[in-house]
């Protein structure tokens, strides 16, 4: 798996997530420690081959390296980071987006979901279903005529192998059609949606089918975050995306996300990236100069 891996990547020249021509499937390398990563994170299977991360989400960090798998099981934003990569030795994975419809179609098939770990990160040791469906998706990437044909079937049986797996039950989840993962999941869509606007938490309640504190419950506990705090992060993450990819000023990204106050913004910026958004905005804008 590292091999094929590491052909695939190294032949694109590049760091960084790298897509394949298999949907939703693509391959990351990195060739020194990278620098906190903000992102909002769609479920997904990431099975590491060379090197180690940290991802955080809420209160929760895990670490993981050669072997492990980390399963995301909820949108949710995250803080990541590569901690070993070199050009000698670069850091490779293989991540998967996970396909709820096929989810729901997989499930439809098997036992119901036991109680488990609502945590939306978890870490273990790669299973070896897993291991060779990837490795034998990775391979099709050397047959392109086969792609068309094969592709659907593998997809289908490594998102098998996951759910009959270590973290099976948490990712049935995700296919369980009234669970409370889905119907946080409506209210996270909605969040996502919508995030520059103040949304009463009645309404996410409604859209999620549940009382305001059922709610509050089972949203902190799919997401590690409150409402508020997931709201935040979504537009503090737009936000510095405004800054870095189109230039924009931090006031005109403070507005255009949804803040009424440009020292709140600031203030709640700071606590998040660890710098100010002025100082973001001067090194993006230096970045493009000296370019």
């Amino acid at each position: 798996m590292l091999e094929a891996v590491r052909c695939y990547a190294d032949a694109q020249a590049a760091d960084g997530p790298i897509a394949t021509p298999i949907r939703g499937l693509m391959v990351v390398r990195a060739t020194a420690p990278s620098e906190l990563m903000h992102d909002v994170q769609r479920p997904v299977a990431c099975l590491v081959q060379q090197g180690a991360k940290r991802v955080t989400a809420g209160t929760r960090t895990v670490e993981f390296s050669a072997g492990d798998s980390l399963l995301v099981t909820a949108d949710i934003p995250t803080v990541s980071q590569i901690t070993r990569a070199s050009v000698a030795e670069p850091y490779y994975s293989l991540v998967l987006e996970l396909d709820p419809a096929l989810i729901v179609d997989l499930v439809a098939q098997m036992a119901p979901p036991q109680e488990a770990d609502p945590a939306p990160l978890r870490v273990d040791p790669t299973d070896a279903e897993t291991a060779d469906a990837a490795l034998r998706l990775m391979k099709l990437l050397e047959r392109p005529d086969a792609l068309p044909v094969l592709q659907a079937q593998l997809v289908r049986e490594m998102h098998y192998w996951l759910l009959a797996g270590r973290h099976g039950d948490a990712i049935r989840k995700l296919g369980w059609p009234d669970g409370h993962v889905q119907r946080v999941a409506r209210a996270v869509s909605l969040l996502r949606r919508d995030y520059t606007r103040s949304i009463p938490v009645e309404r996410l309640a409604a859209e999620a089918g549940m009382s305001a504190s059922a709610f509050h419950q089972h949203f902190k506990a799919v997401t590690s975050l409150s409402p508020l705090q997931f709201q935040k992060q979504l537009r503090l993450i737009e936000a510095r995306r405004l800054m870095q990819s189109q230039g924009a000023s931090a006031s005109r990204a403070a507005y255009a996300v949804g803040y009424e106050s440009v020292p709140q913004f600031t203030r709640e910026y700071g606590r998040m990236f660890g710098r100010t958004p002025a100082a973001d905005a001067r090194s993006t804008t230096s970045d493009t100069s000296s370019r």
